[in-house]
């Protein structure tokens, strides 16, 4: 099987070494979290790094990865430098490793950085008393306005993949699961549909509105919020669908 692997410049050989060794024992590193994908948590020369192990493709990606399009693993360490670039935080890209044969793209792993977060997006869906609630989603607004100001589309903006840390002047927020993004100029339909994934709970919703209207004075608050909100209905409604036939027809999976 071939390897291949491209680490962050910064890196010693000796600490390419010992991360390219734990790749080789992923699956002895006790611990872990995930479904599709799987992360572990491993120490490197005194800092902590995730390696995130992408679920084996299908066939006909194992093809296309191999030979059409750039592995997730790829794209996460290619896309963190570029956000890193524009100014957009995310954890810093330390490596990613592919395993191929002839024919097929077999494992690929991403290295980042551990960052030590003090909460996700998805916090704020199931409590609405969080300290700063409306402060948060107000500043997480401005943010995704600066993704959309830098031509940033990030596909998986939900509400996981966005982790918050408070300091002393606020509110800092790191993109997380990157290897589905588009880099683009983003027009207004664009923009709203950008939020879809984010929240079905009216009162985020109305205040991410307000706030986006304060930014991009080209379109009404009201404009604004109709537009938004028939985007996060639409995807609200098709999540539901989609939930029930995964129920009703793949039952078997665990």
């Amino acid at each position: 099987m071939k390897e291949f692997k491209i680490f962050n410049e910064e890196l010693s050989l000796d600490n390419k070494n010992e991360i390219t060794n734990y790749i080789h024992k992923f699956d002895a590193i006790e611990g872990g979290s995930g479904k599709r994908n799987f992360i572990k948590n491993i120490t490197v020369d005194g800092i902590d790094l995730n390696i995130k192990s992408f679920k084996i493709p299908n066939l006909v990606n194992k093809i296309a990865y191999k030979f059409f399009r750039k592995s997730k693993a790829r794209r996460s360490f290619e896309y963190g430098f570029k956000l890193l670039n524009l100014g957009i935080n995310t954890p810093k890209p330390i490596a990613f490793i592919e395993y191929s044969s002839l024919f097929f793209l077999k494992n690929s792993f991403y290295v980042s950085k551990q960052f030590p977060y003090d909460l996700t997006y998805r916090e704020l869906i199931f409590n609405h008393e969080y300290p700063d609630f409306e402060i948060i989603l107000r500043a997480f607004t401005r943010f995704t306005f600066k993704l959309h100001e830098n031509g940033i589309n990030f596909l998986d903006h939900s509400p996981g993949n966005t982790l918050i840390k408070k300091n002393k002047d606020g509110y800092e927020f790191y993109l997380v699961d990157l290897n589905r993004m588009k880099f683009q100029t983003m027009n207004f339909e664009e923009r709203m549909k950008n939020f879809a994934k984010l929240s079905p709970k009216d009162v985020m919703l109305n205040i991410m509105c307000d706030e986006y209207a304060k930014l991009y004075p080209s379109k009404t608050k009201e404009e604004i919020t109709k537009t938004m909100f028939f985007f996060s209905n639409k995807f609200s409604t098709y999540y539901v669908k989609q939930e029930a036939f995964k129920k009703k027809y793949y039952f078997w999976r665990k």
